[in-house]
């Protein structure tokens, strides 16, 4: 919090401002901070408080986005989604690569978002 004095009908008075970052969180940054709205009110408020609420949801929507990209990779070399099967049976592997996905959300969601 930054301490400004402001001159208002010939008063000095105090102005508290919050130091934020500009959110530029996405989907995992809105979840989170959902959930510590619905079920971490004291963290959530504390946060919200210091100024650090942004910062937060920022760093959490960063690390559940890399986390997705690297187990979706994982997943797809393992479970066999090739470019080969994306040519051979276009339709099995858009199938496959939407399972992987949302695999890969649900596990980040559940250890990262809601923890």
């Amino acid at each position: 919090m930054k301490n400004n004095s402001i001159l208002k009908y010939g008063y000095l008075m105090k102005s508290l401002l919050l130091n934020e970052e500009e959110p530029i969180y996405g989907k995992y940054g809105m979840l989170r901070k959902q959930f510590l709205k619905e079920h971490r009110s004291a963290k959530y408020q504390y946060l919200l408080l210091t100024g650090k609420l942004t910062e937060h949801l920022n760093q959490i929507d960063q690390e559940a986005r890399k986390q997705v990209e690297i187990l979706m990779e994982q997943m797809v070399k393992k479970q066999g989604a090739t470019e080969e099967l994306k040519a051979q049976d276009q339709m099995k592997w858009v199938r496959l690569m939407i399972n992987i996905k949302s695999s890969a959300e649900e596990i980040v969601v559940k250890n990262t978002i809601y923890m």
